[in-house]
């Protein structure tokens, strides 16, 4: 029996040059890679503080790597975790490890010493590379993790010689100390590097052999690994590249961290593709974004959000020549129509937002890159994938135009969570990936998220979505940032009430006034019992590496 879901209503609105189905190629990341390198080898793959590392370089220095990898002692199948920021060391790192037939892991900077205890060793990483500025949170765990290796990187790696030496004697870059760890090898990134042969190494590795083995934070418990294979990231790639247009020789700016899937996944498509991409050590540095925009004219740019909210408030952002610019990318978490209008006024109609998660490699939905693109939506199913909307009360299918928690069917999902069969079986049920997000689809075929499933809130039965009020608070003119939840009710066993976390702008003093300014706000547009009960002003909301805030966390700080 036919469904508006198996009907497909959004390949009626694909662009032309966006086929419903795709024909994959049977062809590991390291295969890609060498073929890419041997295709343009003297194209910069990366640029870094203006130094420009061709693939051919990239392409010597990864096999440098592995060779020491292997060497090390480390064989097909063990896990590698990169602990850098986006610095050259960690692109040549996540090359190598592949070229090595291991896998890697990515290891946020922000993990608290109990989280990087438990992914390291969940993971059964032998080996981490890291940097020097973060080699302090290495030692803080070390004694708690069986790695054996750990590989140190400094930013000043793979500056011209005058660069690194004048700029660490005027201390204008950044070191910390590096010290022997008991029972451990610590090896600087380039002695690791030295003396290693050129020579090509690629171990045999298979479409189903896992590639990355990335943690997704658990709502219930410690983050899970989802089981990423050759095949799920080498299709997710096809589709992204083919749905997007993105052609080899194109410069690309990404501020999504590396050790994050979006970064992970933005960085490996285009550095198999052909593109050059700019390095962005800190995403957080607005005015270094600006600089490398006007120096190199990307055609692509790639941020979370509060990166594009960051770079909004600064008059030399407006004033670039953007006209190089093909598109601005968008991507985990959402961004409200109104901010999509003021970016649009300084970039032209060239926003995309998409949606992904780790456990589908990550790119499942999107917007058109030349069609028609809906503000507040994520867009459409990308090739070969299926998307259906199920009813989390009752497992029927949602109706036109109403809520349900989204599935996803398609070649990239990954194969399980890594020695989690419950999770897994909880999560992926007749090969269809159970999101935990809200999700409505339109006429169109278009999807727009509405919440996640647990972060909706019970007000004596009527069901609120937190995404709808954190969307018209984001219109306010005294607010910054803001983020709704639900608590439990004292008054009302069984029931939530909805309590709002809210960043004002500068200059604005947070009173009593002021808060009822915003519920007088709130009172004219939504439904009274939607209406936050207690409004609470922070200095700073909890977020993730990626700038996603972090609502379970802020639940804990709210007495949730």
């Amino acid at each position: 029996m036919s469904d508006i879901y198996s009907e497909k209503p959004w390949l009626k609105n694909y662009d032309k040059n966006v086929p419903a189905e795709l024909e994959f190629e049977e062809k590991t990341f390291a295969e890609k890679f060498r073929e890419i390198a041997g295709k343009y080898p003297d194209r910069p793959a990366i640029i870094y503080m203006d130094k420009k590392i061709s693939f051919r370089e990239i392409d010597t220095l990864s096999n440098q790597l592995a060779a020491y990898l292997i060497k090390s002692g480390l064989k097909p199948d063990d896990v590698v975790g990169l602990h850098m920021p986006n610095v050259p060391a960690h692109y040549i790192g996540f090359i190598a490890v592949q070229k090595a037939g291991c896998v890697s892991t990515g290891l946020s900077p922000l993990l608290t010493p109990p989280e990087m205890v438990h992914q390291i060793n969940d993971s059964g990483a032998k080996a981490i590379i890291s940097i020097d500025l973060m080699f302090e949170k290495i030692v803080e765990v070390a004694d708690k993790t069986n790695f054996s290796t750990v590989i140190v990187t400094g930013i000043a790696d793979f500056l011209p010689g005058f660069k690194r030496v004048l700029g660490k004697l005027l201390k204008k870059i950044p070191t910390a100390e590096v010290t022997p760890l008991p029972g451990k090898k610590v090896v600087s990134f380039m002695d690791a590097l030295n003396g290693m042969p050129p020579d090509r190494v690629e171990v045999k590795r298979t479409m189903d052999d896992l590639i990355f083995l990335m943690y997704t934070g658990g709502t219930t418990g410690p983050a899970k690994g989802a089981m990423l294979t050759q095949r799920s990231y080498m299709s997710d790639r096809l589709q992204t590249l083919t749905y997007l247009d993105l052609q080899p020789g194109i410069v690309t700016l990404s501020a999504f961290p590396l050790f994050h899937i979006a970064g992970l996944a933005m960085g490996g498509f285009s550095i198999t593709n052909g593109a050059t991409q700019i390095c962005v050590p800190d995403p957080r540095d607005s005015h270094f974004l600006i600089e490398q925009l006007k120096k190199y004219k990307p055609n692509t740019v790639i941020n979370v959000p509060t990166v594009f909210f960051e770079l909004m408030k600064q008059p030399e952002f407006k004033a670039l020549d953007l006209s190089n610019l093909d598109f601005c990318l968008s991507a985990a978490a959402p961004f409200p129509a109104e901010n999509i209008a003021e970016l649009e006024s300084i970039i032209g109609p060239n926003f995309i937002e998409l949606y992904g998660m780790t456990e589908t490699s990550p790119v499942t939905c999107c917007n058109p890159r030349y069609g028609k693109k809906k503000p507040s939506s994520i867009g459409m199913p990308i090739p070969n994938t299926e998307l259906k909307l199920v009813d989390p009360a009752t497992g029927e299918l949602a109706l036109l135009g109403e809520p349900g928690e989204m599935a996803i069917r398609g070649p990239q999902l990954m194969r399980a969570y890594f020695g989690q069969p419950e999770e897994t079986d909880n999560a992926v049920r007749d090969g269809w990936m159970f999101t935990g997000d809200v999700a409505r689809m339109d006429e169109d075929g278009y999807f727009y998220i509405v919440d996640r499933v647990k972060d909706m809130v019970n007000i004596s039965g009527f069901k609120v979505f937190t995404r709808e009020l954190d969307d018209v608070l984001a219109k306010h003119p005294d607010i910054d940032l803001a983020a709704t939840l639900g608590i439990p009710d004292p008054d009302r066993p069984g029931s939530e009430r909805v309590v709002a976390a809210i960043v004002l702008k500068n200059g604005i003093k947070p009173d009593d006034a002021e808060k009822e300014k915003i519920l007088s706000f709130m009172r004219e547009n939504v439904a009274p019992y939607k209406v936050p009960k207690t409004i609470e002003f922070m200095d700073e909301l909890p977020t993730s590496g990626v700038g996603k805030i972090l609502k379970r966390e802020l639940k804990s700080m709210m007495g949730g």
